[in-house]
């Protein structure tokens, strides 16, 4: 790469702000994007922890193994090693940094245990803030970093491509997410080479989701219109334990993992009939069940009782306080105590496992295109993300993109791990899928543009938790007239700021290959739930790439 080349990331969560940060440690400048202000992001509002062998009773192979078996069969062995292997390295790294992680009296690092983990390996910071502390402490080394130049409140319309290369980007400055007023945007195009998405998750394609409201599949979208591969759609992750009543607020797996249990409007504890591991089972297994028991009372949500934890904390609403404050406040700002009474919970969309596809260096199909943290496949989540493996990834992949893209010349393709059938441990060779946009003919007009509440409920009961054909058919069929008219109207919509129009192109063209993908997959794996299909089948045990025709 030529020194005068210039970086852009897009995209300020832990993957992004781990990118800038290893471009400008390089002594390069680079230029970090950001839809929000620099905290706002998925990264700040994760919970959970970070998984990492850093204890002297792990280890990451093993730590390699547990993510595997989460994974259902589709994650990459070698994406694995790597994530969890330099995983470790940089939390110590961090750490060592001055990132705010929780320590005992003497100053060791506190670490807890989550589902389908088989050490105590999460640690945490700020009880269960992590996401927060992590968040506003890189981001403060990289407003310190005088190499890092920060542009804010900056939406991304569309990736650039001349003789299939990345070109730069379209952005809209200055305006607010969810915004149609366009008041103060500027369109702007910024020259590039060398870009890395790093734009998060799409969780809002969905009623019902921990994800903030930036969360809109924008640079997935962007990187789908220019012609990327993509892979791993059909996966999306539902947390089991998001509050059913405020604004779906996560109630991290960590209180599960302290003790809580889930009970249903009777008080019986169904997990236990369900899975060995009960309320430790792999998420995907939790939410489905859930769900199910939400079906049969009819719609009503199930119970989470922390009173088990008595039995260590008999003063248990101090420790509520202390080892979950933000969930503490946050349910008692709803009027509930907890430490008292069950709280109603229900499944909420969580995690995108798929993505773009990249190799084990962030590279994606387009020459010059990066992509690192939830937007990207890299392997390592397979069909079900393990607890905690998220900011982990993050971390890991969005220092590999920002050093590849720094080191790499334009002659540098992408070299893709082969997509494996894990039944047989071959090599799956097919060619990408190559799906077209619907036609736009007829599709112009307001009158035909869908708005968010129809986006989300189509979603939720067509691609939601549980899945069949009818319904992800009239949901591929129905996203398919909206996105022909959000196409149409996009040129306009971006001509005048319309932010809110250009998200909602942007989850209606997610959602439409995701529920393509879901259609395909005729097997149920990891958080791929189909009750036409309710068994995994070998002939599907590997990943399947999609790309525009």
């Amino acid at each position: 790469m030529s020194e005068d080349t210039n970086i852009i990331v897009i995209g300020a969560g832990v993957a992004g702000l781990s990118a800038a940060l290893a471009v400008a440690r390089a002594g390069h400048d680079v230029t970090l994007v950001t839809k929000d202000e620099l905290v706002e992001s998925n990264t700040y509002h994760a919970q959970g922890g970070i998984a990492a062998a850093i204890f002297a009773d792990d280890d990451p192979k093993l730590h390699a193994a547990d993510t595997i078996a989460a994974g259902h069969g589709l994650c990459d062995p070698k994406a694995v090693d790597i994530l969890t292997r330099e995983g470790a390295d940089r939390v110590r790294e961090f750490a060592a940094a001055g990132v705010h992680f929780d320590r005992d009296a003497e100053g060791h690092m506190l670490r807890g245990l989550e589902a389908a983990h088989s050490r105590a390996r999460v640690v945490h910071a700020g009880g269960d803030a992590t996401g927060r502390v992590l968040e506003l402490d890189v981001s403060a080394m990289v407003r310190a970093n005088p190499l890092i130049h920060i542009i804010e409140h900056a939406f991304l319309t569309d990736l650039v491509v001349k003789d299939g290369r990345i070109a730069g980007v379209d952005l809209l400055v200055g305006g607010e997410a969810n915004d149609a007023a366009a008041n103060g945007v500027e369109r702007r195009f910024v020259e590039s080479s060398r870009v890395i998405l790093a734009t998060g998750g799409a969780g809002r394609m969905y009623p019902y989701t921990t994800n903030p409201a930036v969360a809109t599949a924008d640079g997935l979208a962007a990187a789908w219109r220019a012609g990327a591969q993509v892979a791993d759609l059909e996966f999306y992750q539902f947390h089991p334990t998001a509050m059913a009543v405020g604004e779906h607020f996560l109630v991290s797996e960590a209180v599960r993992g302290e003790g809580a249990i889930l009970l249903d409007e009777h008080g019986h504890r169904y997990m236990q009939d369900v899975d060995p591991r009960a309320e430790l089972a792999p998420r995907d297994v939790v939410a489905r069940e859930n769900f199910r028991v939400m079906q049969r009372q009819h719609g009503r949500p199930v119970m989470l009782d922390v009173s088990p934890m008595r039995a260590e904390h008999p003063d248990l609403a101090a420790f509520l306080a202390h080892r979950f404050p933000t969930i503490d406040a946050y349910t008692r700002s709803l009027g509930f105590d907890w430490s008292r009474e069950p709280i109603p919970v229900a499944p909420a969309a969580h995690y995108y496992m798929g993505g773009v596809r990249t190799d084990l260096d962030g590279r994606a199909s387009i020459p010059g295109l990066y992509a690192a943290g939830e937007c990207a496949r890299t392997g390592v989540m397979g069909s079900n993300r393990l607890a905690s493996n998220s900011l982990l990834e993050g971390l890991v992949y969005g220092r590999r993109a920002g050093l590849a893209a720094l080191a790499d010349t334009d002659d540098t393709v992408w070299s893709p791990e082969p997509l494996l059938n894990s039944a047989t441990g071959e090599a799956y060779t097919a060619e990408p899928v190559r799906l077209a946009d619907p036609e736009t003919d007829g599709a112009d007009g307001d009158a035909d543009l869908w708005d968010r509440t129809r986006i989300q409920n189509t979603m939720w009961h067509g691609v939601g938790v549980l899945r069949n054909a009818e319904g992800l058919v009239h949901a591929i069929d129905d996203l398919g007239r909206g996105l022909a008219a959000a196409n149409a109207h996009a040129a306009q919509a971006a001509a005048s700021g319309d932010i809110a129009a250009l998200e909602n192109r942007d989850m209606l063209t997610v959602g439409r290959v995701g529920a393509t993908a879901a259609l395909a997959r005729t097997e149920s794996r990891g958080a791929h739930a189909r009750t036409d299909f309710p068994e995994p089948h070998d002939e599907w045990a590997h990943s399947v790439a999609y790309v525009k025709e």
